[in-house]
């Protein structure tokens, strides 16, 4: 978790857009106009200067000294623009683990960084003078000084400038007058000097190639462009060429020149084949700086491809491809075994010489180098050898500048950006083998080309002031100044008794109106030039304010704010602050006023709100400017989101609550990566938080909340890792070649966040499963290289794959192939069995033996047999499959078995003998003596003498007995003779046969089972089980036809087992949790109905019915009746009106009635006045007295009862004497309760006596009635 104090980053105290209350104007928000930043800025705790107001053109002040200079950076300022620089925290897992900064700032927008710029210009930039005054010309937008053109383009250089009057522009050509209107393809731009040639028409651009300078003048001055160089863009073609090939021997150095067309800009180089295949690269084989390709070491396998030098021009889009080189390399071993490439030792396996290193660019043991200040230095050494050197780089006398330096190509060449003279000095590359080292000295020497130390700034003055213009530059060599005015060289200017030149300064005193120019300052040396341009303007001009009267600015609290108040007036007027019109100036404690007049808050408190006015005064006058400033409370994030961790599949929720002003609008975003994230499907964004369902692998990343109003911003970030599987395995070698070994290297892939825990590595061959992977072994973790055991004759490919808590990487891709040589087999094939498929043979069959035992070429089995134990010769064939077949056996005979294994190289071991036998025949005897015994009504025992073991001939399985049903005891009675079994495994003498039917004549007879099948059977034995219990009767039925009685109705049961005594009925009554007596009845065998008649009508009866014999009874069948229409009401009657909270209930209820009486009756005995209104709002008339001021008396005499609820027998209401009944003023009477007991009844001007009496007779029931029927 952490947060990052980017606070003010989403608004930067920008303003606002409110209404402008009370004459109040707003300014512009989201992205100020340059114009407008400068006129009020605040610095925030993050120290990012931040526009907070409008500018219109001009700097907010001027110093208050008359020697206008330029001024460096306030400390202040200084430590806030280090401030300004951000940190950005790095993600964890095992791509940079690290941790991330709790506290991080975010990068502002970049017009924030703009804004910060203006800022500082307002605090010490140059002057400017609004538009509406005469001045001289400015130029504000030119061509760069290399102005490189596309030739299929028109030409244009541009040239613009600010004036008052405007300027008009004319050119030079190579430092002569350019003359636009002789050429008819040359204009210039409308209200600008910008040229234009067009090629529309015809014409070739290389004919306006030269150095063009543009002039801008009005009748102040005159303003110079830069000196720009118009160059035309080449990309010539490649010199046609026939190259030989190239012939080599293996192990030596080679170079493949490039030697591009010249181009303008320099063209890209890079290498491919042919076919458009680029040229792979490494330390061996790389591209030099110049283009050149160079191998450190040429091997057999360069010969494979050709090499093409591509030149790719920037300004036209082409590649223009070189005829290839073709590579002819000697070896002393001509062939390209790839086994050879992961030799340990792969130049002595292929007879090449090692050597120690020497260096192919650049030449010698040393060289020197020039930069110039500011670009970078590109150090490189490229060396040859035996195996192929390392480069290491090193400076003299110091280390390398670790924040600049960094290492290209292999380590081959060094950059160094941004060189400074610091950088000089001597480094030295040093290569390096097994065989020795060598080193090169490069003497590095920075120049510079000029740079500013003091740029001259336009000049302000009044009459009689005096002032000066700076001209200050360096470089390497020192470079020369040269002043001119309007264009022309000082030295030729009239003279001007005022001015006064002091190498670099010119020094004006009591400047006159006469003194208005435009000056250049010219500094250059060999390396370059710089030109500047500053004019003096004198003016008379009293206070003026530049931003927009009347602001509202809005800022956020305990920030650090500064109040700009854009003005202009010569002489510098001087500024001075107020606040809420107090006449004290603002100066000291939490205010600070620069010296440009800006008015600084160091800390923005509730108190600072209010309206401040700056008023600036010279001696030709005042102005003053009002800016209102509110304060609002700032955007915090209180429950920031946590690093989380979450497996693959996972949901994931980001918290993330905000407290912000509630008169700002909060908006609430997220960001992955420090970019904006997309909401998907997978995605839940709310108020407070982001929820991510099924997290997956590109979920991983940092996830930052960004909470933002209109002024400021809060951010807080987490970082989610992921667990997911590992990456593969990459860049399989094998080493260490062995008869029987090979080690196997391997680079792990990425974990993805979740240790790997093993290595599974697998194998393929090609023989007698190609493209089936089988698993060789697992290793820990922790290592990425092993010794595999390998089996002969065998052409092995592995691959390797990870294994995390998460799961199983993809494989890695194959290795290269490695064949073992072949040898006899060192083991015989398995599982080998003997057994008959038929009564006169034996089928033996084994496990074939797989590729890594077969051991060599043509795997084949001896097979051999004998019977056992007759010392007889073996029998022996040669199979080629994994079975045998032996004929013409004896019935059920042993055998000893033996296969061996045999290849090309020899056979195998000498085997184990396997027993084996003979197909089996049917058995030829039967048991005899079979007795049985009769246990029970549904089981008998069985008990039998066993056979001799030769009449089995075979295996004995089991003892089978064989029973069939024949028929019942009961007559007229059906049953199925449908033959059944019954098995006793192995070689027993008695059994138990259980489930059969009681009271039934039964049949058996007995086998003996061997693999073959059954045997003969036994004698038949009969015999009869005893009567047991009936099953449950069927169908039994219950009806309801009414409430008084309950018919039952069943059939007999399915299977009687015995005599039938008869039917037994229990039933009883039960009401929910309450239950009856049981009564029983029985009934005779024939009887298959009853009726019960109910003694309760609203409980229900549960029927158990059983069939019984003389045995006993049998299973019983249970049935419900019917539940009555009423039951569910009696159910809850009889349940609810036991519970506690129904109690309660009903007595709240009674409550609130008794109290809902009173108040009835308090209210007709103390009477009250209540208006009254028509429901049509008839007014109210004169003529009732108790009805003029809107209300009616209610009151009633004591003890007298209620009026109007006293009912006549025939149900109308009788009409008391009393008129002022709630009825009254009922319409129809049709006032009514609603379900909360309130009256709903409108009231209404009581009605005329004479309706009322006419309405006698018709029904109008009274509150009080209500309530009364309510209870």
């Amino acid at each position: 978790m952490r947060r990052l104090a980017a606070r003010g980053a989403a608004g930067d105290a920008r303003e606002v857009a409110a209404p402008a209350a009370d004459g109040w104007d707003s300014a512009q928000a989201r992205s100020p106009s340059p114009w407008r930043l400068i006129g009020l800025c605040a610095i925030w705790d993050t120290g990012v200067f931040l526009p907070s107001a409008a500018w219109n053109g001009v700097s907010s002040g001027v110093e208050r000294r008359r020697l206008n200079e330029a001024k460096k950076l306030s400390s202040v300022q200084e430590v806030q623009l280090k401030r300004f620089e951000v940190t950005r925290p790095q993600g964890l897992g095992n791509k940079e683990r690290g941790r991330v900064p709790r506290m991080a700032r975010q990068p502002a927008p970049p017009w924030v960084h703009a804004a910060f710029l203006f800022c500082l210009l307002s605090l010490g930039g140059a002057i400017e003078i609004p538009m509406d005054l005469t001045q001289p010309p400015t130029i504000t937008k030119q061509s760069v000084k290399d102005h490189i053109v596309d030739p299929r383009d028109n030409i244009l250089i541009e040239c613009e400038a600010k004036g008052n009057p405007a300027p008009s522009f004319h050119w030079t050509r190579n430092s002569r007058f350019f003359n636009i209107a002789k050429d008819p393809r040359v204009s210039m731009r409308r209200r600008s000097g910008t040229l234009v040639i067009d090629f529309r028409s015809g014409g070739r651009p290389e004919e306006y190639e030269g150095e063009y300078q543009c002039f801008a003048r009005n009748k102040f001055g005159t303003a110079l462009s830069n000196r720009i160089r118009l160059q035309v863009s080449k990309s010539p073609l490649w010199p046609k060429e026939n190259l030989d090939p190239v012939v080599v021997q293996e192990g030596a150095p080679l170079t493949l020149q490039c030697n591009p067309p010249p181009g303008l800009p320099s063209p890209v180089i890079f290498w491919m084949s042919s076919s458009m295949e680029p040229i792979a690269q490494d330390k061996r084989v790389s591209q030099g700086h110049n283009g050149d390709l160079y191998f450190s070491n040429v091997m057999l396998q360069d010969m494979q491809t050709d090499y093409s030098c591509n030149a790719r021009f920037h300004f036209t889009h082409t590649i223009q491809q070189k005829n290839p080189f073709t590579l002819k390399v000697l070896t002393n071993h001509p062939y390209n075994d790839s086994s050879l490439r992961n030799h340990p030792d792969m130049y002595s396996a292929r007879g090449v010489a090692e050597r120690t290193p020497s260096f192919m660019y650049p030449q010698g043991t040393a060289s020197s180098q020039m930069v110039l200040r500011g670009m970078d230095l590109l150090l490189e050494c490229i060396a040859s050898g035996v195996p192929t050197p390392d480069i290491a780089w090193y400076k003299k006398g110091g280390d390398l500048p670790s924040d600049k330096a960094k290492f290209e190509n292999f380590n081959k060449a060094l950059r160094i950006t941004n060189v400074s003279e610091e950088d000089s000095g001597e480094y030295f590359c040093l290569a390096s083998n097994k065989m020795g080292s060598i080193r090169h000295t490069i003497s590095v020497r920075v120049k510079a080309a000029p740079y500013w130390l003091d740029e001259p700034k336009n000049l302000i003055l009044a009459p009689g002031e005096d002032g000066r213009l700076v001209c200050r530059a360096n470089g390497n060599p020192k470079p020369t100044v040269q002043w001119m005015v309007n264009g022309e060289p000082l030295q030729s200017a009239p003279p001007n008794p005022n001015r006064e030149v002091a190498g670099d300064t010119i020094i004006f005193r009591d400047t006159q109106i006469s003194s208005r120019a435009v000056y250049q300052c010219n500094t250059s040396n060999e390396h370059g030039y710089l030109l500047a341009n500053a004019f003096v303007s004198v003016l008379d001009v009293p206070p003026r304010m530049l931003s927009p009267r009347n602001q509202l600015i809005r800022v956020i609290l305990y920030n650090r704010t500064r109040l700009d108040c854009p003005f202009f007036g010569s002489p510098i007027p001087t500024l001075r602050w107020f606040k809420n019109g107090q006449g004290s100036n603002l100066d000291g404690g939490n205010y600070h006023v620069y010296e440009n007049g800006s008015l600084e808050i160091k800390m923005i408190r509730k108190e600072d709100q209010g309206i401040y006015t700056c008023v600036a005064t010279n001696i030709l006058g005042k102005a003053e400017n009002q800016v209102r400033l509110e304060v609002k409370d700032p955007t915090r994030i209180y429950r920031m989101p946590e690093d989380q961790v979450a497996k693959r599949g996972t949901t994931v929720q980001l918290e993330c609550r905000v407290k912000h002003d509630p008169s700002l609008k909060l908006t609430v975003s997220w960001l992955k990566d420090d970019e904006p994230l997309y909401i998907g499907n997978r995605m839940k964004k709310e108020d407070d938080s982001l929820t991510i369902f099924g997290v997956a692998e590109r979920d991983q990343g940092s996830y930052t909340c960004v909470a933002s109003t209109e002024l400021d911003q809060d951010l807080a970030k987490a970082y989610l890792t992921v667990l997911g599987r590992p990456d593969r395995p990459r860049d399989l070698e094998l080493t260490d070649l062995a008869e029987r070994s090979v080690r196997l290297t391997w680079i792990p892939g990425d974990d993805n966040n979740s240790p790997i825990t093993d290595y599974v590595v697998q194998f393929e061959e090609d023989q007698f499963q190609p493209g089936v992977w089988h698993d060789h072994s697992k290793y820990p973790g922790s290592v990425n290289s092993a010794v595999l055991r390998l089996s002969p004759y065998v052409n092995y490919q592995f691959r390797v794959i990870a294994i995390n808590e998460v799961g199983s990487s993809h494989p890695s891709l194959p290795s290269e192939r490695y064949r073992t040589s072949g040898a006899p087999p060192e083991s015989n094939p398995g599982d080998v069995k003997g057994e008959g498929t038929r009564k006169n043979n034996m089928e033996i069959t084994w496990t074939p033996m797989n590729a890594t035992s077969a051991f060599g070429p043509n795997l084949r089995y001896i097979v051999k047999w004998r019977r056992r134990e007759t010392r007889e010769a073996w029998n022996n064939v040669t199979v080629w499959g994994s079975r045998y077949v032996v004929g013409q056996t004896p019935v059920y005979v042993p055998y000893e078995i033996r296969v061996q294994a045999e290849n090309d190289f020899g056979k195998g071991p000498e085997p184990e003998s396997v027993i084996g036998y003979s197909g089996e025949d049917y058995p030829r005897a039967a048991p005899t003596e079979v007795k049985v015994r009769v246990m029970n009504s549904t089981a008998i025992s069985l008990q039998w003498n066993r056979v001799y073991s030769d009449t089995v001939q075979g295996q004995l399985r089991e003892y089978r007995a064989y029973y069939w049903r024949e028929s019942s005891l009961l007559k007229n009675l059906w049953v199925s003779q449908k033959r059944q079994q019954a098995s006793f495994p192995g070689d027993r003498l008695r059994g138990v046969v259980s489930r059969l039917f009681p009271y039934s004549n039964y049949k058996l007879e007995m086998v003996v089972v061997n693999g073959r099948g059954d045997g003969p059977r036994s004698e038949t034995k009969e015999f009869t089980t005893p009567e047991g219990v009936p099953s449950a009767p069927r169908r039994f039925r219950v009806r309801q036809p009414n409430l008084e009685t309950i018919n039952l109705e069943w059939d007999h049961p399915e299977h009687p087992n015995g005599i039938m005594l008869g039917y037994t009925l229990k039933y009883v009554a039960f009401n929910g949790t309450k239950v009856g007596k049981q009564i029983v009845e029985n009934f005779s065998p024939n009887q298959t109905k009853f009726t019960v008649q109910r003694t309760d009508p609203v409980s229900r009866y549960r029927f158990t019915l059983s069939a019984r014999t003389q045995v006993g009874s049998g299973e019983a069948v249970t049935e419900e009746s019917p539940a009555p229409p009423n039951e569910a009401y009696t159910n809850n009657q009889a349940d609810i009106a036991t519970q506690g909270w129904f109690i309660g209930l009903m007595c709240a209820i009674a409550l609130l009635v008794l109290i809902l009486l009173i108040v009835c009756f308090i209210k007709r005995s103390r009477g009250g006045k209540y208006p009254v209104r028509e429901k049509k709002d008839v007014p109210l008339g004169p003529e009732d007295p108790k009805e003029e001021d809107g209300s009616f008396d209610y009151s009633d005499e004591d003890n007298k009862p209620l009026q109007g609820s006293q009912t006549s027998l025939d149900g109308t209401i009788k009409q008391q004497e009393s008129d002022d009944s709630l009825v009254d003023y009922g319409e129809g009477g049709e006032g009514q309760f609603n379900e909360d007991g309130s009256f709903i009844g409108q009231y209404t001007v009581k009605k005329d006596k004479d309706e009322t009496e006419g309405n006698e007779s018709s029904e109008a029931t009274s509150p009080v009635n209500a309530i009364y029927s309510l209870a």
